[in-house]
């Protein structure tokens, strides 16, 4: 069932204009909490967001790469603290990824949008601006965003003679299997 998920999983940005339902968000929610973490650290914070104007001030956190999120219905802020660990960037991107997974599996579409290190313009970070609109601590930082809903387009898996073989190197960089 996991290795279908991978095949059929797509990013997507077009929702359907319905909600998630709160016992969808509730797995949501405790998949993230489940996610894995370096020494059981779990430096990982998230701000679930549902609220629509919210949203809408999320999607115009960066020039490029975040407007088509302003129809989503659902979206999670990955945050992450430094103090509680020194790598909390790979901590997040793990947790992220359970949570795309998790969507995929409960028949919602999902879409990464990367925070860290990105603008909001030329003046602020995406970083700051979020942290403004949530008021969220300093101390947290933000590492993605994701748009979560009911997919309203349909993209077909990746085939598998598409995948990128000659990346994979066995018993030795550079060897073939």
């Amino acid at each position: 069932m996991f290795h279908s998920i991978l095949e059929k999983r797509r990013s997507i940005r077009k929702f359907e204009n319905k909600a998630v339902e709160a016992e969808k968000i509730d797995l949501l929610v405790e998949a993230a909490l489940r996610s894995p973490s370096s020494r059981g650290f779990n430096p990982w914070e998230f701000v679930v967001v549902t609220d629509p104007g919210l949203i809408k001030q999320l999607a115009k956190t960066k020039a490029a790469g975040s407007s088509w999120m302003e129809n989503a219905p659902l979206a999670f802020v990955i945050c992450g603290d430094p103090e509680k660990s020194d790598v909390w960037i790979e901590d997040t991107s793990i947790a992220t990824t359970i949570i795309h997974l998790a969507a995929a599996s409960l028949g919602l579409g999902s879409c990464w949008i990367q925070i860290r290190e990105r603008a909001h313009n030329d003046t602020k970070p995406a970083e700051t601006y979020i942290q403004e609109i949530l008021n969220m601590p300093s101390r947290l930082k933000i590492l993605s965003m994701i748009a979560i809903g009911y997919p309203g387009e349909e993209k077909a898996g990746h085939p598998k003679s598409e995948l990128l073989f000659e990346k994979v190197s066995f018993n030795g960089y550079g060897q073939k299997q």
